[in-house]
């Protein structure tokens, strides 16, 4: 789709080193909550349906806001990953909320406790703050306050600066469907971020790179602010020279184009076995040709602005000047003014090279070779724990093996990237590429406090334990002491 936006909507902004607004918000939202205490079922409920409903009833202006943010975004791409999947979210998340939200009870020491109950009360933990990337603003954004409706949390959310008109437009429409005590939009007008992180949040989750990732971290620590960070790393496919060939191919180059490769949890590198080289690189050309035989489509999106797009340009050309082998597949060359990059393949690698260090994010492939399974193994553990990681293969001893062996926030085997659709599978990082979780019942549990309260028997034995202790008290702690050791 390459409609646009043909104006640009007014969005009240927060002028530079006044942040006021913030800090106005939140206050509104924690006295609100304060006030309202803890929300039932149907008040849950109701904002979950409100939340799909300011999705579905403005889905086409959704959709040109986020073509409009990219220069060229996917119409298929956008209604596939942002729509369709935060839809599914919120509908299973509506399913379940009863059975998430039951008291559970939990058992207690008889033998000191006799009468008493433990009982386990989730609650909401009040004012919860979203710092949302560019790359699925939807998505992130939405299935994210998802979570947090699902725990009766309120909601303030900071938008990316490249999200401009999806933020301008989800500011107009917000107060329809909530008051501002419940959720609130802030776009990036320079610092915003910053100073976003510095409030003091119930909860703060932000996704994006390591090194933001930190100093939001950073932020949160001095009010003590638990946070969740969904960060990115290289997340590699290990190819089984037993797997099908062209399948493995097809698979990884499929997510590998999507969203222009630039996902947290796309393939970063492959890993393929020396044998099977040449092989691969037909299939991908083949593929390519037959599935993206031209940048220029209107299927293919766009880089997102002129620095990502030259941080590819200098990723390509750093491996070109160290000695890789550079396979321009589409044979295009790169289109500045639409911000078009063609696909890449990048071989015989070094660790000096700028694509050997970061994450590439872009529809760059680095193609590493091995000959056994320890190459591998050894060579991914001697980076930091990436986010995803994509084995291929029929073996289910090797897959074993590398689950066991390498530590990554997620692993879809024999696909890539679609672990993080299951709405019933926890997504989140470990290490360099994150912490905490979130999606299903891992994001209600994120957004709640898991309250224990212990209720006392009518009599309690402990009367008979009080000071002055005497020889009662000393028979009675010496048998529990006997009797538990």
């Amino acid at each position: 789709m390459s409609q646009i936006f043909q104006e640009s909507p007014q969005v009240t902004v927060l002028n530079r080193g006044n942040y006021s607004d913030l800090d106005t918000c939140l206050s509104l939202q924690r006295q609100s909550f304060l006030t309202e205490g803890q929300e039932s079922k149907s008040v849950r409920k109701n904002h979950l349906l409100n939340l799909k409903r300011m999705l579905n009833e403005n889905r086409t202006e959704i959709i040109n806001a986020i073509n409009s943010d990219y220069g060229n975004r996917s119409y298929h791409e956008t209604l596939l990953a942002e729509v369709i999947t935060v839809t599914d979210d919120i509908n299973q998340n509506i399913k379940h909320l009863n059975k998430w939200m039951k008291v559970q009870k939990r058992k207690v020491d008889k033998s000191m406790y006799f009468g008493a109950k433990n009982r386990v009360v989730p609650q909401a933990l009040g004012v919860v703050g979203l710092i949302i990337p560019w790359n699925f603003p939807l998505n992130l954004s939405f299935v994210g306050l998802s979570a947090a409706f699902a725990a009766g949390n309120r909601a303030m959310v900071k938008m990316s600066e490249n999200s401009y008109h999806l933020c301008t437009l989800l500011q107009q429409l917000s107060p329809k469907y909530f008051p501002r005590e419940k959720l609130a939009f802030f776009t990036e007008t320079g610092n915003v971020g910053v100073e976003f992180s510095k409030l003091p949040f119930d909860h703060l989750m932000f996704t994006g790179s390591g090194t933001t990732g930190r100093k939001v971290m950073a932020s949160a620590a001095s009010n003590l602010t638990p946070v969740t960070l969904e960060l990115g790393g290289k997340s590699p496919a290990i190819i089984d020279p037993e797997f099908p060939l062209k399948t493995a191919v097809e698979r990884i180059m499929f997510v590998k184009q999507f969203n222009a490769g630039q996902i947290c949890t796309t393939v970063d590198y492959a890993f393929v076995h020396e044998d099977q080289i040449d092989g691969f690189v037909n299939e991908v050309m083949a593929w390519v040709n037959k599935h993206c035989p031209s940048i220029m489509s209107d299927d293919f999106t766009s880089i997102i602005d002129d620095k990502s797009f030259e941080r590819l340009n200098e990723t390509i050309k750093d491996a070109e000047q160290k000695g890789a082998q550079i396979i321009n597949v589409n044979d295009e060359s790169p289109n500045q003014e639409k911000r078009k990059f063609p696909i890449y393949l990048v071989l015989n690698t070094t660790d000096e090279m700028i694509i050997s260090k970061r994450e590439t994010f872009g529809p760059i492939l680095m193609v590493k070779t091995y000959k056994e399974p320890d190459d591998v193994i050894e060579y991914i553990n001697s980076k930091d724990k990436p986010l995803a990681m994509y084995p291929f293969s029929n073996n289910n001893q090797l897959v074993d093996r590398y689950i066991n062996s390498i530590l990554s926030g997620g692993v879809s085997v024999n696909d890539a990237l679609f672990h993080v659709g299951q709405h019933d599978l926890p997504f989140g990082g470990i290490g360099a590429s994150g912490m905490g979780h979130y999606h299903g019942y891992e994001g209600f549990l994120t957004f709640s406090k898991l309250r224990p309260v212990f209720y006392q028997a009518r009599f309690s034995s402990m009367k008979f334990l009080m000071p002055p202790y005497g020889n009662f008290a000393t028979k009675t702690l010496n048998f529990l002491a006997k009797l538990k050791s």
